[in-house]
């Protein structure tokens, strides 16, 4: 499973990572994004590939 990590200093919590998320990873809490599942990453990138400010990182 893909590790997945968020630079909560670059997050602007616009939620881009969520809306592209085929798995719907993500959620957006106190304007920052949260990986709350994780697990079910698949690893497509696409949130990876649409965040504005390059907060997220995923490794395989």
């Amino acid at each position: 499973m893909p590790k997945i990590t968020v630079d909560h200093s670059k997050c602007d919590g616009e939620g881009v990572c969520a809306d592209v998320c085929p798995m719907n990873v993500y959620d957006i809490v106190g304007k920052k994004s949260q990986p709350n599942r994780a697990d079910d990453c698949i690893g497509c990138m696409a949130c990876v590939n649409s965040c504005p400010t390059q907060a997220i990182t995923v490794e395989p």
